[in-house]
């Protein structure tokens, strides 16, 4: 080869890393001069009393970074079917962890049944589901994570916009550094992946501490959790789901109309949809379908059916849910 071409080859792998660099710089530039950040700030300020100099160096270093971008704009969970999705939880691993969960924290979950009234299968299956018992509680810093959402997320810019304004208010309430915490892309955390406003509203110093740490404290992340759901309408003692079998003449048009229940047993019962299972005819009920290997399966979804999909908007994620919780006594023998 001759110099000169080594020269150029040397000088173009150069400028190719030094390109890299600079691209990477720009992905993870801080939000300082970000137009939006400094009306954030502006409004902090004047809002909540916050320090201007301790903000703007906060934005400065709150990173922009385009994976957390990339991430919230993958195909969402609907484009699997259920019988992928539900392969992805209800897992040989998943139950035994749910069981090791349960009995670790047997007292905890009981003390949180008898309090809340919601049973321990579906505390430690969501918490299951969300982080795998704690072992998944997300790698980004949250402060990452809601800025960058916030402030080059357009679509959802409003709702990250307010997770963030709550991130800064709950870690100068917790006096946490808010550059120290870290969850998902979405900016979720601790065994149960609370929003920064849910942690404001439902989290709980459940063990009575006097701290409310939802990261490291099954106990509070326990209690916090069956808070939630009682916060949302979770009703004591109440089934889930029951599943149907639609009749020849049933009206399909009623078939995943809604998440809320918009009938009631009865008149699902009336419009085709029967169940066996010890429910009352005024109990708020819809159906849906969930596609299994074997072909479309029917169920009346509940009250406290809806209020886990309030946990994730998803029919297949409040199933996901039901179903480990239903697993992971199956694995311990029963709930005792």
């Amino acid at each position: 080869m001759k110099t000169g071409a080594v020269v150029l080859k040397w000088t173009t792998g150069l400028l190719a890393g030094l390109g890299l660099v600079l691209s990477a710089c720009a992905q993870e530039q801080g939000h300082d001069e970000n137009v939006q950040a400094k009306a954030f700030v502006d409004y902090m300020v004047a809002e909540h009393n916050f320090s201007r100099d301790e903000l703007e160096t906060l934005m400065r270093e709150a990173k922009r970074k385009d994976s957390i971008l990339k991430a919230i704009k993958r195909p969402a969970e609907k484009a699997k079917p259920w019988y992928d999705y539900r392969n992805i939880f209800i897992t040989d691993a998943r139950i035994r962890g749910g069981v090791e969960f349960w009995d670790k924290n047997a007292e905890a979950l009981k003390a949180a049944e008898e309090k809340y009234g919601v049973p321990p299968e579906i505390i430690v299956a969501i918490i299951g589901v969300e982080t795998r018992y704690g072992g998944n509680m997300g790698s980004y810093r949250v402060i990452d994570a809601l800025s960058t959402l916030a402030f080059n997320y357009p679509r959802r810019s409003k709702f990250f916009t307010k997770e963030l304004e709550n991130y800064l208010l709950l870690t100068r309430d917790e006096k946490i550094d808010p550059t120290s915490l870290k969850g998902s892309y979405a900016g979720a955390m601790g065994f149960g992946q609370f929003m920064p406003s849910s942690y404001r509203f439902y989290a709980v110093d459940f063990n009575g501490d006097g701290r409310v740490d939802i990261w490291t404290d099954t106990e509070d992340a326990i209690g916090s959790v069956a808070n939630y759901f009682v916060q949302h309408g979770w009703k004591t003692g109440e089934p889930v789901a029951v599943i149907t079998k639609p009749l020849p003449n049933a009206d399909m048009t009623i078939v995943n109309d809604s998440l809320k229940p918009k009938w009631t047993v009865g008149e699902v019962e009336a419009k085709g949809f029967p169940t066996t299972a010890q429910v009352t005819k005024e109990m708020p009920a819809n159906v849906f379908s969930l596609q299994t290997k074997k072909g479309e399966q029917f169920w009346i979804g509940l009250n406290n059916f809806y209020t886990i999909t309030r946990y994730n908007h998803s029919r297949m994620y409040a199933m996901a849910v039901y179903e480990l919780g239903q697993e992971i006594i199956k694995a311990r023998g029963g709930r005792s």
